[in-house]
């Protein structure tokens, strides 16, 4: 049995928190997708610590982790994260698997990742430049080396080739830094990598299922963000809706029960591309402090908004969600007015779907208003005891979407979450 954790709007939903708060429950917890542009933040004790690479799991020390074939890695960002996170005790080694089949982010898919933003000028999409679209865009161009690639001898000039393949196009972008620094922390990362425990990952997985084991997916960025369904082209390279956990780890679609869908109580993006409920005023403002709102992985303050229902229905239905986590409901604390999104005006009619293509056409959200709740939730442990005006804003969400809000996330720290009980 698979059960699957995703976000449902531009990421930065809170999902490594919610994967942490799971985890207890599984045997086994896989990342199918995405890459160092995702950073899954966590509390161990006071310290804080954000995951890029490794699965959210990684701090139960009886619990199996699996960096599966549809991620892409940067052997550097892996070799820094397993640094950080021994630092607090754990033994990476011991439970970390890593599919042979996962695409490596070379030192030049980071250079062409800068050099192709660059040249966009105002047109820019807002990439992390951290070498996932070019890696991706390897992957389909059967160019790519794996894991796997890295136990064979002769690897070092696999490398040498598809790395004079990208010099011709950074020449292309005359792209003039010098990336021989990159290079050495990515031989000294790549030693590294080859000691951990690579594995066919699609045998291993679907051995631990035959087995009985349960396994939780976690997903990185959001489903507003997918390369087919999201805000395009303003999305990421890869599929991060539920349908990639297939793709991304070797599993039958029938081996998926639960869907676990995360939004926060308000919206947020972070870099370029559509968002209509988007705040440009001191409630934005507000929001954003509140809720430090920055980007884990970039640092860049987040665009922050009211939650978008008509968004976030559509990521419902691609997704299958069965339940749903709302994050940094505290963050509303102190609002006195809230608003939410329920249908769009879009060129002068009224609508109820996400368009085609949102930054073609002009959307004006439609709210709904409700009163704010005014009082701190983040000491509250049971869903009865949360303020009434709170009850009504959640219950509205539940009779929009038709999806149960089964848990509500009141603060970073891991006992902070409120299990709604029917």
């Amino acid at each position: 049995m698979v059960d699957v954790i995703l976000g449902l709007q531009w990421g930065d939903e809170g999902k490594g928190k919610i994967v942490d708060f799971f985890a207890k429950d599984y045997d086994v917890i896989a990342r199918f997708q995405g890459g160092p542009n995702a950073g899954h933040t966590l509390y161990v004790g006071d310290k804080k610590i954000v995951l890029h690479q490794i699965p959210s799991g990684i701090f139960h020390d009886d619990k199996t982790n699996l960096i599966g074939n549809g991620v892409v890695l940067d052997p550097v960002v892996l070799k820094k994260e397993c640094d950080a996170v021994a630092s607090l005790g754990v033994d990476y080694k011991k439970n970390l698997f890593i599919s042979e089949r996962t695409h490596l982010i070379l030192p030049t898919h980071r250079a062409l990742d800068k050099a192709s933003e660059l040249s966009k000028g105002q047109e820019k999409i807002g990439s992390t430049l951290k070498g996932i679209g070019p890696a991706y865009m390897d992957k389909t161009g059967r160019n790519g080396l794996r894991v796997g690639d890295l136990l064979d001898k002769n690897f070092t000039t696999q490398y040498i080739k598809l790395r004079m393949k990208h010099q011709r196009l950074l020449d292309n972008f005359n792209f003039q830094e010098d990336i021989h620094q990159w290079e050495e922390e990515f031989f000294e990362a790549v030693e590294l990598l080859r000691e951990f425990k690579i594995v066919n990952g699609e045998y291993f997985i679907n051995e631990k299922l035959q087995a009985g084991k349960k396994v939780l997916a976690e997903g990185a960025q959001g489903s507003m963000l997918d390369v087919d369904f999201g805000t395009f082209p303003f999305v990421t390279s890869s599929s991060t809706i539920s349908a990639g956990v297939c793709s991304g780890l070797g599993i039958a679609p029938q081996k998926i029960k639960e869907v676990i869908g995360i939004t926060k109580a308000y919206c947020t993006r972070v870099g370029s591309g559509p968002f209509p409920t988007e705040l440009s005023d001191s409630t934005g403002d507000f929001i954003r402090n509140a809720g430090n709102e920055f980007g884990s992985t970039t640092g860049r303050p987040r665009r922050c908004g009211w939650i978008d229902l008509v968004a976030l229905q559509f990521a419902c239905m691609i997704n299958g969600v069965t339940q749903i986590v709302m994050t940094k409901a505290d963050v509303l604390d102190e609002l006195a007015e809230l608003k939410v999104c329920n249908s769009y005006r879009v060129n002068g009619e009224e609508k109820n779907y996400v368009p085609f293509q949102m930054n073609r056409v002009n959307i004006e959200p439609i709210y709904k208003i409700f009163d704010g709740w005014n009082t701190n939730i983040s000491s509250i442990d049971r869903f009865e005891n949360l303020p009434d005006k709170m009850k009504t804003y959640i219950n509205y969400m539940n009779s929009f979407l038709k999806i149960p809000v089964n848990y509500i996330s009141n603060g970073p720290g891991r006992e902070q979450i409120v299990h709604v009980k029917k």
